[in-house]
């Protein structure tokens, strides 16, 4: 049986102050009170029923470029803060010293240039990894949704009539 693809309903409301418990007042109050809570308001509902069938590979592949370069940025920037925190502290030193005594040579110390080019080229071998596997899970969902039907989502929009 096809559902339709939008619905509008009725949906009768009443005040937040209706709702509320009533402290005790005047009749006067009362009687306003009354008023307040005959009225009720009318809220209308709008519901969609969509479907996403496929996702275009080429928007997969752009999005997620930007999004692994932007997490590369972001994981580099605070490396070196971290790396000029930990060296600020002696921690680098620490373990340069430690590394010269397991390697049997005094003279061992860390190149924080090279250290950061090699995090670099093996961040961006990560998201061309990470990249091909998201273009790949995304051609994967544009096949299984051609078996299964999608996934289908409910969007749901009110409106409250004065």
């Amino acid at each position: 049986m096809a559902r339709p693809k939008a619905v509008l309903e009725s949906v009768p409301t009443t005040p937040a102050a209706a709702r509320a418990p009533k402290p005790k007042k005047s009749k006067k109050a009362n009687k306003d009170a009354r008023k307040r809570v005959a009225r009720t308001r009318q809220v209308y509902e709008r519901r969609y029923v969509q479907t996403v069938r496929s996702v275009d590979l080429w928007s997969v592949l752009k999005v997620a470029i930007c999004f692994y370069l932007c997490a590369l940025i972001v994981m580099l920037v605070a490396g070196v803060m971290l790396w000029w925190l930990a060296s600020a502290t002696g921690v680098i030193a620490g373990m340069e010293d430690f590394v010269g005594e397991m390697v049997d040579n005094e003279e061992f110390r860390f190149l924080s240039w090279e250290v950061l080019r090699a995090a670099t080229l093996i961040g961006l071998v990560f998201v061309c990894i990470l990249t091909v596997m998201t273009v790949m899970a995304a051609a994967f969902y544009n096949l299984f949704s051609e078996l299964l039907g999608g996934v289908e989502v409910t969007v749901i929009e009110q409106e409250e009539l004065k």
